[in-house]
Formats: C-alpha cells, sequence, structure tokens
C-alpha cells in the first residue's frame, strides 16, 4: 500500500509540474530590426533588391551619417556581414557609423565588368560587358532613393570584392565623381588580360577630381598582382595598395573589410598598437 501511494504521489506531483507549464505564459517575443529593404525597377521584368543598414542611434536621433554602398548587397550576398562589420567598427571607433547600403547583383558578368574580354571568355560568359548600365542604376536611381529618404551626411562610399572590385575599380577610373572613396578587395583586374589596368594611365591622364581607392589583392598569382600594382604606379598616392598574399580568394574579403571601413570612414581615436587597427593609408588628410 505504501509503495502503491508513493506511486501515485508522484504522478500528482509530474501532473501538477505539467499543468504549471502549461499555465506559463509564452515568452516575449519582437522583430529583430536592423534596418529596411527596398525593391527598385532595374529593368522590364527585373527589379533590384536594396537593403539598408541603420546605424545605432539613427532611429532615435537626427544625427546625419556617411553612407557606405555595398555592390553584391543582396542578403544572400555581402550585406549582412559588411552591416556587422561596420557596426562593429563602430564599436570599436575604428570607423565611424554609416548607413549601409546592400545593391543586389544578379548577372554579376554582364553588371560588373566593362568589356566582353578576350575570344574565350566571351565565349563563355557572353553577357559581359555591361557595367556601364549597373553604374547608370547606382547613379540614377539608387543614390537618388537613399539620398532622398535617409539622412545622409552628403559623403559616401563603395566596398566591393572581386567582380565588384573589378567593377569599383573602373568605376573610379571611368565616373570618379560616382562616389567619394572607394574599395576594391580581391578586385579581378585579370579579366581581359588586364587590360583596365592598362587602360588606368590614359584614363588618369584627363585629370578629373577623385577620391582615393583601397586596393588589395590576395595569392590568386601574377595575373591580377600585376595589374593591380599597375594601376597603383600610375596613380601614386591616390591608390592605398595593401597586397596580402597569406591570403586566399576565400579568406580576403572578411579578413580585410574591417581595414577597408576604417580607409574609408577613418576616425580620429588612437588606438593601442596592439589592437592591430592600423592599416597602410588608414589616417589620410
Amino acid at each position: 500500500m505504501m509503495r502503491l501511494a508513493g506511486s501515485m504521489l508522484l504522478a500528482l506531483a509530474c501532473l501538477l509540474s505539467g499543468a504549471a507549464h502549461a499555465a506559463a505564459p509564452a515568452p516575449h517575443t519582437a522583430p529583430l530590426t536592423i534596418g529596411e529593404a527596398r525593391t527598385l525597377v532595374y529593368a522590364d521584368g527585373d527589379s533590384r533588391e536594396i537593403n539598408v543598414y541603420l546605424p545605432d542611434g539613427y532611429r532615435t536621433g537626427t544625427e546625419r551619417y556617411p553612407v557606405l554602398y555595398v555592390i553584391d548587397g543582396g542578403l544572400q550576398q555581402d550585406f549582412l556581414h559588411v552591416a556587422g562589420t561596420s557596426a562593429l567598427n563602430a564599436v570599436w571607433g575604428r570607423s565611424l557609423p554609416v548607413i549601409v547600403v546592400g545593391v543586389e547583383t544578379k548577372d554579376r558578368r554582364a553588371e560588373l565588368i566593362g568589356s566582353q574580354g578576350t575570344a574565350e571568355q566571351h565565349k563563355q560568359y557572353p553577357t559581359a560587358g555591361q557595367s556601364a548600365r549597373f553604374r547608370a542604376f547606382l547613379r540614377d536611381k539608387v543614390k537618388p532613393l537613399v539620398e532622398a529618404n535617409y539622412r545622409a551626411n552628403g559623403q559616401d562610399g563603395v566596398l566591393g570584392e572581386s567582380l565588384a572590385g573589378l567593377f569599383i575599380v573602373e568605376t573610379w577610373l571611368r565616373e570618379p565623381a560616382l562616389f567619394d572613396r572607394y574599395a576594391a578587395i580581391d578586385a579581378s583586374l585579370w579579366w581581359d588580360g588586364q587590360a583596365l589596368s592598362k587602360a588606368a594611365a590614359g584614363l588618369l591622364a584627363a585629370k578629373q577630381p577623385r577620391g582615393a581607392l583601397f586596393l588589395t589583392y590576395s595569392n590568386e598569382g601574377p595575373e591580377t598582382s600585376d595589374a593591380a600594382d599597375r594601376v597603383a604606379a600610375v596613380a601614386g598616392p591616390l591608390v592605398c595598395l595593401a597586397p596580402r598574399t597569406d591570403l586566399t580568394h576565400a579568406t580576403a574579403y572578411h579578413t580585410l573589410s574591417p581595414q577597408a571601413l576604417q580607409f574609408l570612414f577613418p576616425t580620429d581615436n588612437k588606438h593601442d598598437p596592439e589592437w592591430g587597427f592600423e592599416v597602410p593609408c588608414s589616417k589620410r588628410s
């Protein structure tokens, strides 16, 4: 009887415990909001994702901020990791807090490359060579949208890697007034037999006003490094060249984006050298 009574008491306790758990209110949930998403028409039947990260304090204040445009900035591309890097940099005072605008690409070879390439490249990638159209999209639709709807302070920069880096170098050479500051990580300057780098001297000879360019390359070999070295050599102090041959194409962007942001939007903070925040040309005049 005692053993049966003990079993009944245990069963009753389990029931009461389950009832208590069932009666407990559900935990409060709320959306995690870091910014906004918009769409813009790129062409008939083709809309593009424009993702906007708003820095800490934006929603509660009136301050205006610089704008960082990220090429390949879709949610499935580089927007989230660059927005996170910008937030962490701002916490450390490594670079200024910025509005991050991610611009989605789709056919990257069409949108980010300015020439059709060699005969072999054109055969393999027949849509390549339409970067002027994507640049017009940035100039005529994306930037006006941002400037009309967000508290931008009139200063901006652009960041991208690989083919987006190639597009950024081309824009810096051909339409330098589009952005104030430029950063191209592991730019694919090998395209078309390094044609863009070979045209750089002639394009720079026009003496158009342009901001500085942060340019890096990893261990991709001489086709990339020689082209980047050529651009830096003809541009002189306008280019901050930061070779990192210890990195690969797969590791360069995540490693170097904090440095790129420090170059694009530097602060006046003095950092302990042990923090490793100093990069070539990070304190620009």
